[in-house]
Parts: C-alpha cells; sequence; structure tokens
C-alpha cells in the first residue's frame, strides 16, 4: 500500500506558474508529479554534493591567498 501523500500550500511566481500548467499539459502530468520530480532531483543532488564532501574531507584545506598564489605560479592567472 502507498504512503499516502501530504498537501501542501506553494506560493509559485505567476510566470513559473503558467510555465508549469504548460508543461503539465504538454507531458500530461500533474503539476504535482513535476513538483514532486523537481524535488526528488534536487533533494539527489543534495546527496551527490554531501557524498563529495564526504570523499574529500581527509583533503587538507586551503587558503583562498594560498590559491591565487599557486594559480599565479603556474601561469594560470
Amino acid at each position: 500500500m502507498a504512503t499516502p501523500a501530504k498537501r501542501a500550500t506553494v506560493y509559485f511566481d505567476p510566470f513559473l506558474h503558467k510555465a508549469l500548467k504548460l508543461k503539465s499539459i504538454e507531458t500530461s502530468k500533474s503539476i504535482s508529479d513535476l513538483v514532486n520530480e523537481a524535488v526528488r532531483v534536487a533533494l539527489a543532488e543534495d546527496a551527490e554534493d554531501f557524498a563529495a564532501f564526504d570523499d574529500r574531507s581527509s583533503e587538507g584545506l586551503i587558503s583562498y591567498d594560498e590559491m591565487v598564489k599557486r594559480l599565479k605560479k603556474d601561469g594560470r592567472i
């Protein structure tokens, strides 16, 4: 049995709402389905970012000043 959907009120910019309505019509998907899909994608991207942060957590930190010096030394700037 599927978990029942939760209801929320979301206020869209009028132009975004119009675009969503048009996409809804063109794709035969509800606005709710489109928004749920977009949120899933955004959360998946966040999960990938957190995984990348974890993978790089053992790397040393470098200051902005040091990075600029390295870029200059390497001829990149």
